[in-house]
């Protein structure tokens, strides 16, 4: 038995999840690799090379790792588990009229839970990823995660979902390293390749980033059923017609395919009657919005008031805020109005670089 214990590595075959696993096992961990197979791209209709977490090759670029350094790896078919709930649930999000983010989905409810059924499973104390955060422990004894040393690549914002037993047994070691740091270990473990490899940023299972063409093929007719709504301005004027609401996004300029004269933006998404709002860059403006299926972390709930910065997506720097219990939720009002809040998207809530929690966005408050 190793004096660090035991960990089930999460291995992409990306030099995150690489150097992450061979960090482990240098620093004495017993190491336990694993690939997880949640999607299969070929069958798709992807019309390029496959890439990203699914592939044969990275599959591979895994299994060579642990084998060069005398640690088991397994693949772990996980595509049941992830089918029937992440891509449900973003065909569902988008019919709804809101923008989903399938990676909190799939972090929050799948890969974390099957990562923590096979550790327990192979006596694994811990398990790992190569995520950029920081998990820490407060005084309360509750579990954390902070932004990682490198905001660059900081995902503490994707983590936001993970509740307090997966947190207590889950190791970031690469929270306190910038990316040219983890490249440069990369480089020292000899796989200079990996330190060249390119990153995906698409999610793994919309080929080619088409989620327009995805949404067609999953939902049997659905160019038929949306089809032909009307674009309308606030006052509820029909500018023209558009091609569906589910292939729209709140703050979306580009491929309006309308001509008013000047730039307009989607500033609301009504599927009950199948129509997209259109306005000026300052009607995305918002003040306030309410948030739901809040998972909190650094404290079990927040007291009236409480002063926060909350980022509203993925590359958000974060606006302050003060938050409100709200029944089940959080109503959050900023201090300053804030652009192009996304239903269905995630919001998370820092103190300092601490998340206090997150929910997902319910509806976005019109007005200043």
């Amino acid at each position: 038995m190793s004096r660090k214990g035991k960990v089930l590595v999460a291995m992409s075959g990306g030099i995150d999840s690489t150097v992450t696993a061979l960090m482990l096992h240098d620093q004495g961990y017993e190491v336990v690799g694993i690939t997880m197979k949640t999607w299969d791209y070929a069958s798709s209709g992807a019309s390029k090379k496959e890439t990203g977490c699914c592939n044969l090759d990275s599959f591979n670029d895994a299994r060579m790792a642990a084998v060069q350094h005398g640690f088991p790896h397994f693949v772990l078919d996980i595509r049941e588990e992830f089918g029937d709930f992440v891509i449900e649930n973003f065909v569902d999000e988008y019919l709804a009229g809101r923008t989903p983010n399938p990676c909190v989905m799939c972090n929050t409810h799948i890969k974390w839970r099957a990562l923590l059924k096979r550790a327990d499973a192979l006596d694994c104390e811990f398990i790992a990823t190569g995520h950029y955060g920081i998990i820490q422990q407060h005084d309360n004894g509750r579990y954390f995660v902070s932004k990682g040393v490198d905001e660059t690549k900081d995902q503490s914002y994707v983590l936001w979902g993970l509740q307090q037993d997966l947190l207590s047994r889950t190791l970031l070691p690469l929270g306190g390293y910038r990316k040219t740091e983890i490249r440069q270990m990369a480089m020292d473990y000899g796989y200079p390749e990996l330190a060249k490899k390119a990153e995906s940023y698409e999610i793994c299972f919309v080929p080619d980033n088409d989620y327009r063409g995805f949404l067609k093929k999953k939902v049997e007719g659905l160019e038929e059923k949306v089809m032909g709504g009307a674009f309308v301005d606030k006052s509820g004027k029909i500018l023209g017609h558009h091609k569906g609401y589910p292939f729209y996004t709140i703050g979306q300029r580009k491929g309006l395919d309308i001509a008013l004269g000047r730039p307009v933006f989607v500033t609301q998404i009504d599927p009950e009657t199948n129509t997209v709002m259109l306005g000026d860059e300052e009607d995305l403006n918002r003040s306030e919005m309410s948030v739901e299926k809040i998972n909190w972390m650094k404290y079990d709930g927040v007291t009236e008031g409480m002063e926060s910065t909350v980022k509203i997506r993925y590359k958000d720097r974060g606006s302050l805020a003060t938050l409100h219990p709200s029944g089940t939720g959080v109503r959050v009002n900023f201090f300053e109005a804030v652009k192009g809040i996304a239903p269905g998207q995630s919001a998370v809530f820092y103190d300092g670089n601490d998340v206090i929690g997150g929910g997902i966005i319910q509806r976005n408050i019109p007005g200043l």
